[in-house]
């Protein structure tokens, strides 16, 4: 079992920019799909994005050109580099490993990590 351990959160102004780490412990991350959701008060988790094992990404369209996750090896780590923030992206953001080679929904993912708060003013 992986262990995972979010980042990086806080409050940003609208137009700015933060990143988010999802450091893993007790397994190497290059062998899963690592994915990035979200849940604001009231909602569901959402999707937000996901690298697979061969590095190829994919997003919710809610953050594509904004949002890139990219992956080091070497620490273990997964990150979150989200650009042009809005208040609609305020949430708690969750990483998750998956056994899956591709999946976006919540309950493909069995390892999670306990979030980091994210808040976008206007």
């Amino acid at each position: 079992q992986v262990q995972l351990v979010e980042s990086g959160g806080g409050l940003v102004q609208a137009g700015g920019s933060l990143r988010l780490s999802c450091a893993a412990s007790g397994r190497a991350l290059s062998g899963y799909l690592m994915g990035w959701f979200r849940q604001a008060p009231g909602k569901e988790r959402e999707f937000v994005g996901a690298i697979r094992r061969s590095g190829d990404r994919y997003y919710a369209d809610s953050v594509k050109g904004r949002f890139t996750i990219s992956r080091d090896n070497a620490k273990n780590t997964v990150y979150l580099q989200m650009n042009t923030l809005k208040p609609e992206d305020t949430a708690v953001y969750c990483c998750a490993a998956s056994f899956k080679s591709y999946a976006y929904t919540p309950a493909s993912f069995g390892s999670w990590g306990q979030g980091t708060q994210v808040t976008v003013s206007s």
